[in-house]
């Protein structure tokens, strides 16, 4: 990192119920480290909608931070339920390393197999192309695109600090559950 602390947007939705009408809120929250919160920007998105890579993109070019992010963090490949991310397509449009991290192993299967049950097979392509996580510690799994895996374990190493996850995400998982909930809650 030569001494530089990176700036991240860590992206994640809102809770929401299965089959809701109103469209979900996405939370984008940017942080210098794991420590410095630089901007919190918020959207939304519909239930199981369609296009979530081109939205992201077109979302996240917009953000008046754009300019100075090193990286995004996604906490998965959905968003707002079945909606399936282009993992390799976003990195190439945000010209950015994409993170994508969870706390358990992603299980490829259980997803196509959501996604043929909700009529939306033709998302299963997404899936199966998406990178392959692998195990960066305990509790904790990173894909990457746009970036080698040593650069993208460097960015997600400095955002740790208080959980397993990056901050950026942590923080935008947490503002999106204040926004629905009234308050965050549960273990983040």
């Amino acid at each position: 990192m030569n001494g530089r602390r990176p700036h991240l947007l860590g992206i994640d939705d809102a809770p929401f119920d299965k089959g809701q009408r109103e469209p979900v809120p996405i939370v984008g929250v940017t942080m210098e480290g794991a420590d410095l919160v630089e901007s919190i920007a918020v959207t939304r998105y519909p239930v199981d909608g369609d296009g979530a890579t081109e939205f992201l993109s077109d979302w996240v070019r917009g953000l008046r931070v754009y300019a100075s992010l090193q990286g995004v963090v996604l906490g998965g490949i959905t968003l707002a339920g079945l909606a399936v991310v282009d993992v390799e397509a976003l990195a190439a449009a945000l010209e950015l390393p994409l993170l994508v991290v969870t706390r358990r192993a992603p299980v490829d299967t259980d997803l196509v197999a959501a996604l043929q049950a909700a009529g939306f097979s033709e998302r299963a392509a997404l899936v199966e192309r998406a990178p392959r996580a692998a195990a960066l510690g305990a509790g904790l799994y990173l894909a990457c695109a746009g970036t080698g895996r040593s650069r993208a374990e460097e960015l997600i190493r400095a955002t740790l600090r208080k959980a397993q996850l990056p901050e950026p995400l942590r923080v935008a998982h947490l503002v999106g559950a204040a926004l629905v909930k009234g308050e965050s809650r549960g273990r983040v």
